[in-house]
């Protein structure tokens, strides 16, 4: 009788010890699906239904300072893919029927038909650049933002350096001065033909100060088409990225950026979108992926 109890609650001690052993090993083994997860959504935080980078929504990208390049893009989740860049400052509001840029004081802002500058916008920073222009006078359209000027001084002494003599045509335009000078050719040949070559008030990539109309010292084919043919326009088509600046209205590229083939027009948008655009022959919006503008 003595025998069975002990073997009785040796049993039970046994079997104790077996429950106690296997509850721990599971403890240790046991998982916890992510919140995001079990709501459908990847690490990176964006749900699948996500789609960043498109012309209708335009995230905001930071102030570059700027340089922001494709790495200031929204992230695409994906390994195998780059960032697609998105163009800084784009906001939803709409005016004209375009969109009013959020951000005009970034340097890679993207201003074009579909895309304007709010009508009160004035850049704080602007300067004279200590270059050579076809006129004397110290008036506004001498003037660029301080980081495009002290880039375009550079460009200048270099292309000076190799023999070629460059001088600034039109650099800075106020929205009042664009606003008389779109009316007038409006006027004379109707505002559908005036747009294939001025810019609707806000619209104006001069009115950003970053951009300027060049020429050769002598100023001929100051903003005319043979301008294309001169040393001075090769010169840049070769070097001005170095600089950090852009043909912006390429030849070929017409229904994308709503402009002719101007040579003589550079945007300065920082180095590294510059060299990109450069390598691929792209325009801005094909680096932003905007839609092309067509007319």
């Amino acid at each position: 009788m003595k025998k069975r109890r002990r073997r009785f609650f040796g049993f039970i001690i046994l079997c104790a010890i077996m429950v106690i052993g296997y509850s721990i090993i599971n403890k240790g083994e046991s998982t916890t699906i992510p919140p995001k997860q079990a709501a459908g959504e990847s690490n990176t935080g964006q749900s699948g239904g996500e789609v960043s980078g498109e012309l209708g929504s335009n995230p905001v990208v930071p102030g570059d300072g700027e340089d922001a390049g494709k790495g200031s893009g929204a992230a695409n989740g994906s390994k195998d893919e780059p960032n697609q860049p998105t163009a800084p400052g784009q906001a939803g509001q709409m005016e004209d029927g375009r969109t009013v840029i959020a951000q005009p004081e970034s340097i890679s802002v993207l201003v074009n038909k579909q895309n304007k500058l709010p009508e009160n916008y004035s850049p704080a920073d602007l300067v004279y650049p200590d270059v050579r222009f076809v006129f004397k006078e110290k008036v506004e359209k001498r003037m660029m933002r301080k980081e495009a000027a002290e880039a375009l001084e550079r460009l200048f002494k270099a292309a000076e350096d190799d023999g070629v003599l460059l001088a600034g045509v039109s650099a800075y335009r106020a929205h009042s001065t664009q606003k008389s000078l779109f009316e007038r050719y409006a006027k004379r040949d109707g505002e559908e033909k005036a747009l294939t070559y001025s810019a609707f008030p806000g619209t104006s990539e001069h009115e950003t100060g970053l951009a300027i109309d060049v020429s050769g010292s002598d100023g001929k084919c100051a903003a005319a088409d043979c301008f294309g043919d001169t040393k001075e326009a090769l010169w840049l088509e070769k070097h001005a990225h170095e600089y950090g600046f852009i043909i912006r209205y390429l030849k070929g590229k017409e229904s994308i950026t709503g402009y002719q083939y101007e040579p003589w027009h550079l945007r300065y948008v920082g180095t590294d979108i510059a060299a990109e655009l450069a390598a691929g022959g792209e325009t801005l919006e094909e680096y932003f992926g905007a839609v092309p503008v067509v007319k």
